[in-house]
């Protein structure tokens, strides 16, 4: 029950940070609910984060480092719960569990871009013209940019969705191969 309460709380936490780190690094439109939803359940750690952590050209760093701070927190809490004893092995601990919550951050990264393209296919059948849909477009024009330079639409059909969602799939793969691998060695 408490593992379920920890991961509830701060793997949403976590996904906020994120979410509010990619919103800003794609140009997402300041004025629509879910990017003023983020900033007001966020800024109570990103403000005094960015005070000691600087932005590099156009990336807040603070709020991904507190994204990847919060996965940290998680795993450590689950790890403690789960009753993994950190004294003995300290240092491969710390190690380990910093490459885990960095494999959480790229797997939680691949989750959100799948889920804003098949959200925007969705919506652009039923609802074009959604207020989600400017973000959306920004979440995604990066990634599917790369595909509609050479694969044509196909009587009105957009293919690159599908290439897109092919490739998080296989990355998705490899990262859960990774997690395995860091799990083994403590």
């Amino acid at each position: 029950m408490s593992i379920f309460l920890l991961d509830t709380v701060l793997g949403l936490f976590s996904l906020a940070l994120l979410l509010r780190f990619y919103m800003q690094l794609l140009r997402a439109p300041y004025r629509n609910p879910l990017s003023q939803f983020l900033i007001a359940i966020t800024d109570f750690l990103v403000k005094p984060a960015r005070r000691i952590i600087p932005s590099f050209r156009s990336m807040d760093l603070s709020t991904l480092l507190l994204a990847w701070l919060a996965q940290l927190l998680l795993l450590a809490g689950i790890h403690m719960l789960q009753g993994y004893d950190f004294s003995s092995t300290i240092g491969i601990a710390a190690g380990g569990l910093s490459l885990l919550a960095l494999v959480e951050i790229i797997k939680m990264t691949l989750y959100i871009v799948m889920v804003a393209v098949i959200m925007q296919a969705v919506l652009s059948w039923f609802n074009p013209y959604s207020p989600l849909a400017p973000v959306l477009d920004s979440f995604t024009r990066p990634f599917l940019g790369v595909f509609r330079r050479y694969i044509p639409s196909i009587g009105n059909i957009d293919l690159s969705p599908l290439f897109v969602l092919v490739i998080i799939q296989l990355l998705l793969f490899v990262a859960g191969g990774m997690e395995r691998e860091i799990s083994r060695l403590f």
